[in-house]
């Protein structure tokens, strides 16, 4: 990866405030955090304000189309288009972008700029030197305008504030046909309800068939206006599309300030308006900002580090914040929600329910993270998506504003579920989970509500292959190699979810499915390969082919996708011939050349360190896997070599997209010095930890400490490890370990330290 310019001067106006706003009895983290991390390259986040976990996201958007405008922000753009009130943070999908709203001084443009234009009519440029950007709180000068910009958010409630100059054609674009990817409009509808007030309900069909938002915003200033619903064309000639804008008028004084509180819902305009009154009484901006920093810097307080490395905090900080900004909160403040089945049901605001569950990614490291620092929000996510399950006929795959969208592969709500049970969180309906575990891994599309076109992925023909076949022929299904490898893992979850049950029946059968995997390993070429309906093996074969999401593995190739078996490596290691012979194919991994090959190859597949991908998911286990073989150094050395080359303080310090927190939390784990490796069995892998200490505030008002001796950038091998004073011969470690506060001692060293 190659890491540009470090955003110090970025960060100038983020230490400035720290100094005016910590508080003694609780640190300033949130200084430490640099929101545009990730902002540049891949990493597709944004910087705009939000709050843990938080319904509502207002930012920036600088462009609408393509690949790097997933979260509606690049920092190599120049221009914003408005500041919308919904993103995605490190997705490699997109969506949202909904209800932009952007100050105008003079004439108001409007008009189509073309399709293909990323800048709308009413684009302002801007410069990063104007632009400010914290946990909870963005600002940016708009050049065009003359007018500052400022937003802070809390759970469910946006407040903005505008610094206008002195005009008498001041006012506001509010554009409601707008959405990121220019998404198809299904329903819209828009009232000015008074002369401070506006409201408006769409459903849009994109990533989610069926989107629904509802919004509610309240003018701290009197307008007139303008409604434009006339239908459009983006191009001359070319299709009518539906139009939905209100032009604001009124006058302002230099330096005059306007607040505008919005508010989101799925459910409806008056949970919209709900959501604002219940959480922005007034027009206090400073407070909301305030309260937003505080919330902030109370998730950050969960993991206290030591180190002299101003850097490397950030990059930590930041890591951790990104592992906040999902799942979103879905229950409006009167406890009302749409439901996975599309309909709107009254729940808990104690028991909330949320979405954007990215699960493909996140089960490997976010969830395993919030097991540890917080059990009791990952349980409200666990009650979540056994919701779901009950509403809609089955888990989703990747909820996106509850709607079934069926990407990725898998069914990995079970190992986010299996995982929290056997670490003993069991705060939710047991049997129901359980059910809906044997529910997923089945093949019956019966009771499921979601779209047709959805149904074939949500429902794979490759779980009918692998519970009747025993495995997933190539020729009867894409990405075979892939699922098949990925089903084995969930299977083996459900095994053990069923022994801990008692379920004899259930836990022999998902235990042989568990070792499906040995299926599709080649012995003469020592790779996972695709088996058609013959038995035979795809030809030709290379492992260096991809064909994004249309060959046998899923946003990967052979090299990557031949180590996903977390769950029995001693299994993968007598396949591959043993320990030794182990070890060379696993060396060869990081050795070999990063080239890839194939027309189409998988943009996600990046990061490289000779073939193991760092920028996505597959790989993420697999530098641990040397501690099972006795080649522990093998794993700091790798792990250390993550750090320097995959994480930086930069726009661009991400090798690949976040993932909704995935890639955040892979850093966060490993820079304390530990990783869990096979998501379901609470045994933790230590690496190389980055810091001189780590502390984990737990929940239970314990703490689990990592003490690092002689640590430094060149002492990356591991000499010692003692915990709770005793010599450990194996670098690995229990759950129940950390719940019960011990304390991890690591001794480092300057040269590999050989466990024989």
């Amino acid at each position: 990866m190659k890491l540009k310019t470090l955003l110090t001067g970025c960060m100038a106006g983020i230490w400035a405030l720290s100094a005016c706003t910590s508080s003694p009895a609780l640190q300033d983290y949130s200084s430490y955090v640099n929101p545009f991390i990730g902002t540049g390259g891949h990493g597709h986040t944004f910087p705009g304000a939000v709050v843990p976990h938080g319904m509502i996201q207002p930012s920036p958007d600088t462009r609408i189309d393509g690949w790097d405008a997933c979260s509606g922000y690049h920092y190599s753009d120049s221009t914003i288009n408005g500041f919308s009130h919904t993103h995605l943070s490190g997705t490699g999908c997109c969506d949202y972008g909904d209800v932009l709203l952007m100050p105008t001084v003079g004439k108001q443009d409007y008009q189509p700029t073309g399709a293909t234009n990323q800048q709308l009519a009413y684009a302002s440029a801007f410069s990063h030197q104007n632009e400010t950007a914290e946990p909870g709180y963005y600002s940016v000068f708009l050049d065009r305008y003359g007018v500052k910009a400022e937003l802070t958010a809390t759970k469910r409630a946006a407040i903005h504030r505008y610094t206008f100059p002195d005009s008498r054609e001041a006012g506001f674009v509010l554009d409601f046909d707008y959405s990121l990817q220019r998404q198809t409009n299904k329903e819209m509808e828009i009232e000015v309800i008074s002369d401070t007030e506006i409201i408006g309900r769409k459903k849009t069909m994109y990533w989610a068939f069926d989107q629904v938002i509802n919004f509610y915003a309240k003018f701290s200033k009197p307008f007139t206006y303008t409604l434009v619903t006339d239908s459009v064309a983006l191009d001359e000639g070319g299709k009518m599309l539906p139009t939905c804008k209100v032009l604001l008028h009124f006058d302002t004084k230099k330096d005059e300030e306007v607040f505008v509180k919005v508010g989101v819902s799925a459910v409806d305009t008056d949970g919209a308006r709900k959501n604002v009154e219940t959480e922005i009484a007034d027009w206090n901006f400073d407070k909301v900002r305030t309260n937003a920093r505080k919330a902030w810097n109370e998730y950050l307080s969960k993991i206290d580090i030591t180190t002299e490395d101003k850097e490397d905090k950030t990059v930590f900080y930041t890591a951790l914040y990104h592992t906040a900004i999902s799942p979103n909160l879905m229950t409006d403040a009167d406890g009302r929600y749409l439901g996975m089945d599309l309909q709107v049901h009254q729940g808990d605001t104690l028991q909330p329910m949320y979405t954007i569950f990215s699960l493909w990614d996140t089960f490997r490291a976010l969830h395993p993270l919030m097991t540890i620092i917080d059990p009791e929000l990952n349980n409200q996510f666990v009650k979540s998506l056994i919701k779901k399950h009950e509403e809609g006929g089955i888990f989703p795959m990747w909820d996106m504003a509850s709607n079934y969208t069926g990407t990725m592969i898998g069914y990995h709500a079970v190992p986010v579920i299996v995982d929290a049970y056997m670490k003993g969180y069991r705060d939710f309906d047991v049997q129901t989970a359980y059910q809906a575990c044997l529910r997923a891994a089945e093949y019956d599309t019966a009771g499921i509500k979601c779209p047709a076109l959805v149904l074939p992925h949500l429902m794979p023909q490759a779980k009918y292959y692998k519970n009747t076949l025993g495995y997933v022929p190539c020729d009867k299904d894409n990405e075979s190699v892939a699922k098949a490898l990925e089903y084995a893992y969930d299977d083996w979850c459900i095994s053990v979810f069923a022994d801990a049950l008692n379920d004899q029946p259930n836990k022999e059968k998902y235990a042989r499915f568990a070792k499906g995997y040995e299926n599709y390993f080649d012995p003469s070429t020592r790779f996972m390969r695709g088996l058609d309906s013959q038995k035979k093996w795809r030809t030709p074969f290379n492992p260096r082919s991809s064909t994004h999401r249309n060959d046998d593995y899923c946003e990967g190739t052979a090299w990557q996708w031949t180590w996903f078996v977390p769950h029995d490596i001693e299994g993968l290691v007598k396949l591959m011939g043993g320990k030794d012979a182990f070890a060379g194919k696993l060396d060869s991994l990081f050795t070999a050349e990063s080239s890839l090959e194939g027309e189409t190859t998988s943009a996600d597949i990046s990061g490289l360190i000779g073939q193991y991908a760092h920028g996505n998911e597959p790989s993420h286990h697999v530098i641990h896997m040397y501690n099972y073989i006795d080649r522990p150094w093998q794993t700091q050395q790798l792990v250390d070599s993550v750090f320097r080359s995959q994480y930086a303080n930069a726009i661009d310090g991400l090798s690949g997209n976040e993932d909704c927190g995935q890639m955040s939390a892979w850093y966060v784990l490993n820079a304390m010095g530990f990783y869990q490796v096979c998501p379901g069995k609470p045994v933790y892998s230590i690496g190389r930890p980055a810091f001189d200490k780590a502390v984990v505030n737990l929940t239970n008002g314990k703490k689990f400490t990592v003490n690092v001796v002689n640590n430094s950038k060149e002492n990356k091998y591991i000499k010692s490890i003692k915990l709770n004073g005793k010599s450990l011969d194996k670098p690995f470690f229990t759950h129940d370990d950390i719940v019960a506060g011990s304390t991890l001692e690591i001794e480092m060293t300057g040269q590999p330290v050989s466990t024989n």
